[in-house]
């Protein structure tokens, strides 16, 4: 019989996943459909703030829960270094790149980023995020094609 931390544990992994997925997508749609491409980033970047925070949340409960379950046999399995890594990865790119991008718009103020001297710096740290999310993301596909609750 199932408890009430497997079922919160399929959540986690649904929420952050999913969340990832839906929030990628729509960043994308953001930028292909708005003019104003400042305003599309302030939308995605407050997005991308939500599943930081989703992330962090569900990595952390996610780690707790498979050390409870498997103790140290939970460190070799793949959902446990799948988990970890996104949380690492959640946690360089909220904590780590993301103030360096700001950073960049503020000293790019009053012109946008894009249209400033700080647009090469921006656009290579930008590219780093980028591809950590998608890493992320992959992983979330890991996490959900190998369940961690059985």
């Amino acid at each position: 019989m199932k408890k009430f931390s497997d079922y919160l544990a399929v959540i986690a992994v649904t929420f952050w996943a999913g969340g990832l997925w839906v929030i990628g997508v729509s960043a994308w749609i953001l930028f292909a459909n708005l003019t104003d491409k400042q305003l599309a980033g302030m939308l995605a970047g407050k997005l991308f703030i939500f599943i930081a925070y989703v992330g962090i949340a569900c990595g952390l409960y996610l780690l707790i829960f498979r050390l409870s379950r498997f103790g140290a046999a939970a460190m070799k399995q793949v959902f446990f270094w799948a988990v970890l890594v996104m949380l690492l990865l959640t946690l360089a790119g909220h904590f780590g790149i993301q103030p360096i991008l700001e950073s960049l718009k503020a000293q790019a103020m009053p012109k946008a980023v894009m249209e400033s001297i700080f647009r090469d710096r921006f656009q290579a740290w930008h590219g780093v995020s980028s591809i950590m999310y998608l890493l992320e993301g992959l992983l979330g596909l890991v996490l959900v094609l190998k369940p961690g609750t059985r």
